[in-house]
């Protein structure tokens, strides 16, 4: 029994097994369906589902669901217990709807291996740090694309319905657009078929808010969260920089004392 409990408390197994399941997975959504790999997948949720069991009867049921990387796992692990129970059930009761939802849901196993990466916890305590940080920009920059978005609604609905037909077609058309890819075909098709004049008035339009809020807009919010993220990082550096200038303090003064 204490054989298992080390196994099962070894990170560096773990993560092992993690790697088979997902090269399993990646097999299996390939289109190599066998029934080698069948058991191999849920013999991997069984092991997760017995490291679960290991690692509450060593930390305890509150100390086990108080470390945030235990949450992310147990919850996972518990969404992978179906696709064990169907396995035992008749066919005539398993609705194929359902077997779809539980393929999807097996892919969230793989989400463990996150907890492996280097340096895991910086990345995500700098990346709640930009989001906080940069939240009032974002939010910004969104009300923005929502209101050229209700505009352009308003303005091109009937000359390009395919991109401005509704509001909220209209929102995701003009994210697309402010992402700078493709932006073209939609002044393209706005002016399919309108006067010279129309159409130049309509491509300077486009140009503009291509400009403004592909270029400007969309560099502003990348600059705003990469500075935030990096901030951390940027006051740990600070800091040492200060105490290495007050031992170099320290060190002339010595000096001129002994002058």
């Amino acid at each position: 029994m204490k054989k298992v409990k080390n196994i099962f408390l070894n990170d560096k197994l773990v993560l092992v097994l993690v790697l088979i399941n997902a090269v399993v997975i990646f097999l299996q959504e390939s289109g190599c369906h066998t029934l080698f790999l069948m058991v191999l997948d849920e013999a991997c949720t069984v092991a997760f589902i017995v490291e679960m069991i290991v690692k509450m009867s060593v930390y305890g049921l509150r100390g086990y669901w108080k470390d945030k990387w235990n949450v992310l796992d147990g919850t996972v692990t518990l969404l992978s217990v179906p696709s064990l129970v169907v396995l035992f059930l008749p066919v005539s009761m398993v609705n194929l709807a359902f077997l779809q939802v539980l393929r999807v849901l097996r892919l969230l196993k793989l989400i463990r291996a996150g907890r492996f990466f280097p340096n895991i916890n910086g990345i995500l305590r700098g990346l709640k740090l930009a989001l906080k940080e940069s939240a009032a920009v974002l939010v910004a920059f969104l009300v923005v694309i929502v209101i050229v978005a209700v505009l352009n609604c308003c303005l091109f609905r009937m000359s390009a319905p395919e991109f401005f037909d509704t509001p909220v077609h209209s929102i995701y058309s003009m994210f697309r657009f402010f992402t700078v890819e493709g932006w073209y075909e939609i002044p393209d098709a706005i002016t399919r078929g309108a006067g010279g004049f129309v159409a130049f008035v309509v491509r300077l339009y486009f140009c503009l808010l291509v400009f403004a809020g592909g270029v400007i807009g969309m560099s502003l919010v990348n600059s705003v969260f990469v500075d935030a993220m990096v901030a951390d990082n940027n006051d740990a550096v600070l800091n040492q920089l200060d105490r290495i200038e007050e031992k170099l303090n320290e060190i002339e003064c010595k000096l001129s004392e002994t002058k």
